[in-house]
Formats: structure tokens, sequence, C-alpha cells
């Protein structure tokens, strides 16, 4: 075998031992995911099944075999039992109040140490203590500390045969030891939190992103189609007006006008078909994840979302809708009767409520609040301000939430309409951010 084939089977076993590796990391994870959202849906099987196994270890122990590290061995056996089911049986409550369980714990742990008993079921208070430091402040650690060593105290001046390292410091080590598993803990939780509120976050931004993103594209077709149109039935109307006079004098121009219209007619449907197929979702191609053709997957004709009219003020509700789906309290209030407004207009206010509410899911931070105030006079004027406590941390200015693409996207549109936009940092102490759209009643539409 030459070295290059060695080293071609090296790899290749590498390869397989990786792969092995990864699929059994892969089972252990699952398993843990369905222990833990078991442990979830039921708390107190696991705490029973817990709790039920300290008890049985701490009552064997009271059979007898606590006599081979005890002190003294002539303490009473009743007093030894109670002893151990006060050291066990109050972890039932450890995960609702770990502090008030250790706090039960430490007189009977008091009472082993100073009746010489020195029970090891004393050392069932370190799972109270993993609560603590996982579920509590860190400043309650004190108090676990001042529960925890009275007993190693009294037990090693009453009875010093092991010393101080052994009596106390080995107890306070394994004590270091218990919180810095739990810290870890609790931090690994912490951070997988903040992730998932991060991807929450993120999948909400991609969402209004992807809807401003449709918005914008379909302005465009819009806009396109308004040129097609526009310009191919001017040229039809030239020449069908022209090709009319020339009819009894002309007819070759007439035949010449009428050969025009045809030839524009047919470009025109070319390009309107081209910029159609870009909109076209045909029902009939499978392939991709959820569309109709897939195994599994509805074949009814739905339309598509890109295909849906220009929003409207009608569709506020809907827009506010989602945004309390997505975490943040909205309050709507309207002022005055609607009037009859022009759809451009209806578009402009939408737009600038769906960005300023946008700004306040990336920006303001958790248990911020928004509301939404529209105000109607008569001739046509409207004015929206949107409104959010947020406490959270601002970009400074200038920064992305006052420069950004967003606010100079709703500025250029209130100024179509002749409109004025302001948005920023309300002033303390209420804090939050502010943006007001006003489009005055004269504004040319």
């Amino acid at each position: 075998m030459t070295d290059e084939d060695r080293r071609t089977t090296m790899g290749g076993m590498d390869h397989h031992q990786a792969g092995g590796a990864g699929a059994l990391t892969a089972r252990v994870q699952a398993v843990l995911h369905r222990v833990r959202a078991f442990d979830g849906r039921r708390p107190l099987v696991w705490d029973a099944m817990l709790t039920g196994f300290f008890v049985v270890a701490a009552l064997t122990e009271a059979g007898g075999g606590w006599r081979n590290t005890a002190a003294d061995p002539d303490v009473p056996s009743g007093l030894v039992t109670v002893l151990s089911l006060f050291l066990s049986v109050p972890l039932l409550w450890r995960r609702r109040h770990p502090l008030a369980v250790l706090a039960v714990m430490a007189p009977a742990a008091l009472v082993s140490q100073w009746t010489g008993a020195l029970l090891q079921a004393a050392l069932i208070q370190q799972v109270a203590v993993f609560g603590v430091a996982l579920r509590l402040p860190w400043r309650r650690l004190w108090w676990a500390v001042a529960l925890l060593a009275p007993p190693l105290v009294v037990g090693a001046v009453r009875f010093p045969r092991d010393g101080w390292d052994q009596s106390v410091g080995a107890p306070l080590w394994l004590f270091a030891l218990v919180v810095l598993g739990a810290v870890a803990v609790r931090t690994r939780r912490e951070y997988t939190a903040s992730l998932v509120e991060r991807a929450r976050r993120l999948e909400v931004e991609r969402d209004q992103q992807a809807r401003l993103a449709a918005a914008a594209e379909r302005a465009r077709i819009a806009r396109e189609m308004h040129d097609i149109i526009g310009h191919n039935l001017s040229v039809i109307t030239g020449l069908a007006d022209g090709g009319r006079y020339a009819a009894a004098k002309s007819p070759e121009r007439a035949a010449q006008a009428l050969d025009g219209i045809a030839s524009t007619s047919r470009q025109a449907l070319t390009e309107l078909r081209r910029l159609l197929g870009v909109l076209r979702d045909d029902p009939s191609t499978p392939g991709a994840p959820g569309e109709p053709g897939e195994p599994g997957t509805p074949t009814a004709p739905v339309t598509p979302p890109e295909l849906a009219p220009q929003p409207a003020l009608a569709d506020l509700d809907e827009l506010l809708e989602g945004v309390r789906a997505a975490g943040l309290p909205v309050r709507h209030t309207v002022r005055g009767e609607a009037p009859p407004l022009p759809p451009g207009r209806q578009l402009t206010v939408f737009r600038v409520v769906q960005e300023a509410l946008t700004n306040t899911l990336k920006h303001a931070g958790p248990g911020a609040t928004a509301t939404v105030e529209v105000s109607y006079e008569g001739g046509g004027g409207v004015a929206v301000t949107v409104t959010d406590t947020g406490g959270g941390a601002r970009p400074p200015v200038p920064g992305p939430r006052t420069e950004g693409r967003g606010l100079t996207g709703m500025r250029e549109r209130a100024a179509l309409y002749e409109g004025a936009l302001e948005a920023g940092p309300l002033p303390p102490p209420a804090g939050g951010w502010r943006v007001h759209l006003s489009l005055p009643k004269d504004a040319v539409t």
C-alpha cells in the first residue's frame, strides 16, 4: 500500500469516526430535548423522582450506615431518621423555593453536627444550593453561606478529630463547585434565551423588510405598466386619428396607419406579457417546498401576495394586529371623520405607520408599547403620530434610526403630497420615540 493510499484510508476512517460522533451527539441532544420538554410539561414528576431518590438514600444511611462516620454512634436511631427526612423531603419544593428549602434543612444539619451523628445526608443541601444559584439573584448566595456555615463550624468545634480543613474547608469547596456549575448552566440558559429572542426579532424584521420590498416592487411594476400602456395608447390614438383623416384621400396612408397600430399593439402586448410574467405563479410547477404539486400539500389555487392591491387606511387594523402578534402592544385612536382620500395619500399614511412600528420593533427594546393616532381634518387633511415608550438602546444621532433608508423613504413620500414628517426622541423623563406625519388639506394629489 502506498503512502497516498494510506492517507486516503486514514482520512476515510477519520471522516467515518467524525460522522459517528456527530450522530451520537445528535441523538444525545434529541434525548435531552425530549427530557427537558417533558420536565417543562410535568415538573412535579421529575421533582418527585429526584426527591424520592434522595429520601431512599437518606433512609438507607439512617438504617445503620451512618455509624461508620459518626463521631457519636449512640445517637438515637429515631432522631437520625427524623433528621434524614428533614434533609431530603424538602427537596420536593426546591424548584419554587430553593432558599426556603435550604432554611428548613439547616436546623437538621445543625442538630446532626451537634449530636455527633455527622450524617452524610447533609450533603443533599448542595442540591438546594444549586437551585439558589440557578434561579435566584446572586446576592442570595450569601444567605446560603450563612445557612451552611454554622453547622460546619459547630461540628468542627465539638468533634475536631478531622481538623478544620476537612470539617469546614472541604464542604465549602464543594459549595463553590456547585455554585460554579449552576452559574455555567444559568449562563447557557440566558445565552440561549437571548439567541431565541434575537432570532425572533430578526424574523420580524425579515418579514417587515420582505413586505416593504414587495410593496416597492409593486410600485415599480405599476410605474412600468403606466409607461407601457400610456405611451403605446398615445401612439395608437395618434395613428388612428391620422388614418381616419387619410382614409378618404389616401388609402395607402390609411393602410400604413393600420399597420402601425397593429405593430404598436403587438409591441405593447409583448411588453405587458413579459412584465406580468414576473408576477405569474404557475400552480403546476412543483419543486419548491410547500408549492402545489408537492406530495402532502394543498393544490387549491392561492392568490400570491405580490398580486394583492396596494394597502390603504382600511388595512391599518390588519397591520396593527400583525404588530401586536409580533409582541408589541399598540393602541390605535382616530380623531375626526375620515374624508375620501385618494389611494396615493392613503398608501403614504399606511407606509409611514408601518415603517414607524417596524423601527419600534427593532429598536425600542422589551416591554415597549406604541400608540398610533390618526387625525382627520376637513378638506382632506390628515395627520398621523406614532409614539413608543421604548427604553432600549437607541442609536446616536446621526445613526441607523435617524438617517436610515426608512425615514428617508417616509420623508420622500410626505414630500410627494407637500407634507412634512418629523421623527426623533421624546424628551425625558418620558423617553421613547415619536414620528409625526402631516399632509395638508391642499396637498397636490
